[in-house]
C-alpha cells in the first residue's frame, strides 16, 4: 500500500463509504421483507413467492467484514 498519508485517508474513507452501502442495503431490504402495518391485498397476494432475505443479507455482511478486514490489516501492517 502507498505510504502517502492522502492515500491512507482514501482507502479508509473508501471503507467507510463501503459499510455505510452495506447498512442501507441491510436497512432497505428488512423493512422490504418485515415492515411494519398490518398485512392487506397487496402485501399477501404473493406470499407463496416471498424469499426470506436473511441469507442473501448474511453473505452481503460475510463479504464485506472479508474485505475491510483485508483492507484495514493492508493498511496498518508495516512495510
Amino acid at each position: 500500500m502507498p505510504r502517502r498519508p492522502a492515500a491512507r485517508i482514501y482507502f479508509y474513507a473508501s471503507a467507510l463509504l463501503l459499510l455505510a452501502f452495506v447498512v442501507v442495503f441491510n436497512a432497505a431490504n428488512l423493512i422490504e421483507a418485515y415492515g411494519s402495518g398490518a398485512p392487506y391485498y397487496s402485501r399477501t397476494v404473493n406470499m407463496d413467492k416471498w424469499v426470506d432475505p436473511l441469507p442473501l443479507l448474511a453473505l452481503v455482511d460475510a463479504l464485506t467484514v472479508l474485505l475491510l478486514f483485508a483492507t484495514v490489516r493492508m493498511l496498518r501492517r508495516k512495510p
